[in-house]
């Protein structure tokens, strides 16, 4: 994917960050500070790199549940709390597409062929979010995110980037 529109889609995008800083920061009174989510996860050939997301849930005891705020809820189902991996991008530890970078913990779980999925940068979308999201079992991610490191391209890329589009309801 060409840098020219990662940068393009940042700058785009700069006044809905402003908004949805002010949300998040409301919604997480009194203190409502970090603003931003930090998780280490594996990168291109699975080295590790902190994802940036915005915050949806409150610090402190109970479930995940329990915790998210109602401004939360509206993020994650419209994949608004991922906006901050543009930053991730511009850095160069994620790409706009790839496999989306599971958690540290899975590394040891792989098979020599699923370590394939790091061959590339993890992505904010990718295949397998085009395929069910959450409602896909980690199985069947990694399939589609070995099948996308194999047909991977500029054209390919783009058609799920278009996909993406029709996929933000939080499926």
């Amino acid at each position: 994917m060409p840098r020219a529109l990662e940068l393009l889609i940042v700058l785009l995008t700069a006044p809905l960050w402003g908004c949805l800083m002010g949300a998040v920061a409301l919604a997480l009174l009194p203190g409502g500070r970090p603003l931003l989510f930090r998780q280490v996860r594996p990168g291109l050939h699975g080295r590790p790199f902190t994802i940036l997301k915005f915050r949806t849930m409150r610090p402190g005891p109970g479930t995940d549940a329990e915790r998210v705020t109602r401004v939360g809820r509206i993020l994650r189902a419209t994949s608004l709390d991922e906006l901050p991996e543009l930053i991730n991008v511009l850095r160069g530890e994620m790409a706009l597409v790839g496999p989306r970078p599971l958690l540290m913990q899975y590394l040891a779980e792989y098979t020599p062929a699923e370590h394939h999925r790091h061959d590339v940068r993890p992505g904010i979308t990718g295949w397998a979010q085009i395929h069910g999201r959450n409602a896909i079992d980690r199985a069947e991610k990694i399939r589609y995110d070995l099948e996308y490191v194999a047909r991977r391209s500029t054209a390919f890329d783009f058609r799920i980037l278009f996909l993406t589009l029709f996929h933000l309801k939080g499926n």
